[in-house]
């Protein structure tokens, strides 16, 4: 079976570099789902879910804000955050969640207001894909 090069970088380090047969990213525009010899593509993505099939076997991990490049062969994530299920601290999602709320109910500059989203959304991610590994 064919197989693209997924490489998923954060600022800190290289989270991943897999061979896989498919990866579904959370697009800016929607769900982005990339096969080999896919058209290339350079687009924006969003925080959510990160799907890989390797080997008929899905796994996901959560992604913050970043860029995708698609090539033939190769698929390479630039990302602020990228967390496999196995790795995400409930506990400290949903405080995360909770103090950007309390946060968003202050008075912020419109800057202020961008980074709670952001920080908001990520959390978001890390437990959507906590609990749809877990309970779905």
């Amino acid at each position: 079976m064919a197989t693209l090069k997924l490489e998923i970088v954060t600022p800190e380090e290289k989270i991943y570099s897999e061979d896989v047969e498919m990866v579904t990213l959370p697009g800016s525009e929607g769900e982005l789902g990339v096969y080999p010899k896919h058209v290339p593509l350079l687009t924006t993505l969003v925080p959510g879910e990160l799907r890989v099939l390797k080997n008929g076997r899905e796994t996901a991990m959560a992604i913050g804000e970043g860029f995708v490049e698609v090539r033939a062969d190769a698929v390479s994530v630039l990302t602020d955050m990228a967390l496999e299920s196995e790795k995400i601290d409930i506990a400290a999602a949903e405080a995360a969640v909770e103090r950007a709320k309390a946060a968003m109910k202050e008075d912020q500059t419109p800057e202020q207001v961008a980074a709670i989203q952001a920080s908001l959304q990520k959390a978001l991610a890390q437990l959507h894909v906590k609990h749809r590994r877990h309970h779905g």
